[in-house]
């Protein structure tokens, strides 16, 4: 198990520098590649997939890959609904909002290119320095990042500093 980072290794980030991260991405991929279609993965890939998609006009399309079933977290990831058919034939990108050890990216490329696309290619928000590396990434670093849609959970009907994070963001 990896070892929980020091209050010096987090990294929370706001919706401001979570939208410059995504023009950075779509500015990287665009520079040498030009994908027709974009899927994002469950969950938190797809807000920056949804966002990059948008900048560059393509496609997007969602793929469910995840480790948990029910309320157990599974050692590995699974894939829960279908590759979309658009895919074939087309570039494709995949994107992920971090890639750590590199079990979800690489189970989500497997699936693509069984469904035969012209080509398929990784991006990610934040890659780490060491371990799996996707293609793109818009910012490479260790530190545990904590995006603005985690800061906050539901606890009834109330918005709460996220339980994992209260150390670190005491907010």
């Amino acid at each position: 198990m990896t070892p929980e980072p020091s209050p010096a290794e987090y990294l929370a980030i706001d919706w401001a520098m979570f939208g410059e991260l995504c023009r950075a991405l779509a500015l990287k991929v665009a520079r040498d590649y030009d994908p027709e279609v974009i899927i994002g993965l469950t969950r938190a890939g797809v807000i920056p997939a949804a966002v990059v998609s948008s900048i560059m006009g393509a496609d997007f399309y969602v793929l469910k890959i995840s480790r948990k079933i029910d309320d157990s977290v599974r050692d590995r990831p699974a894939i829960f609904s279908e590759v979309p058919r658009a895919v074939e034939g087309k570039r494709v990108l995949i994107v992920d909002e971090i890639t750590t050890s590199g079990d979800t990216l690489r189970l989500a490329l497997a699936a693509v290119r069984d469904a035969h696309p012209a080509e398929v290619r990784t991006a990610t928000s934040f890659s780490r320095r060491t371990g799996y590396q996707p293609d793109y990434s818009a910012l490479t670093m260790d530190a545990f990042v904590v995006f603005p849609w985690d800061r906050h959970v539901l606890d009834g009907d109330e918005l709460v500093v996220n339980p994992d994070y209260e150390d670190e963001l005491g907010d």
